[in-house]
């Protein structure tokens, strides 16, 4: 009768063996879950940001000049810069994880500040036409003379 200790290299080696297969297996099972993981959620992230760009165009295209009305637009932008700074903060933190190129990040983050920019100053001029309205000033209704001409 062999001693106990005999069998147990070869319980190892075949240990080592099996894990040697599973390993390389378990890999390419868990990349593309990761894969179907990162599409989906920057699929979701792209397709809310997408939403807020069709509805802007929807406003644009639906006014007499092809311009945005700012008083209108204000939220909209101000909801746009905020799903590019949702999307880019995701791509930054996975950008590992879900092997992002970093021509994409440069891209979204040139896009957010323009998109910031162009909300401000949409939210500027809003704010300066509601103020010019309110004074009775060039914006305003203009108000019929009272009493007798």
């Amino acid at each position: 009768m062999p001693p106990k200790s005999a069998g147990r290299p070869q319980t190892l080696v075949a240990l080592c063996a099996v894990l040697a297969l599973a390993l390389p297996l378990s890999f390419a099972i868990v990349a593309p879950l990761r894969a179907a993981e990162c599409s989906e959620d920057i699929g979701n992230l792209a397709k809310k940001r997408q939403g807020i760009i069709d509805d802007l165009n929807k406003l644009a295209k639906a006014s007499p000049k092809g311009q945005l009305d700012p008083a209108v637009s204000c939220p909209k932008l101000r909801s746009l810069a905020t799903a590019e700074e949702n999307l880019l903060a995701y791509l930054q933190k996975n950008k590992d994880w879900c092997m992002v190129p970093d021509e994409a990040i440069g891209n979204l983050t040139k896009s957010l500040g323009r998109s910031k920019t162009v909300a401000s100053r949409a939210c500027a001029m809003a704010s300066a036409i509601k103020k010019n309205q309110e004074a009775g000033g060039l914006g305003a209704p203009q108000k019929l003379p009272a009493g007798p001409l």
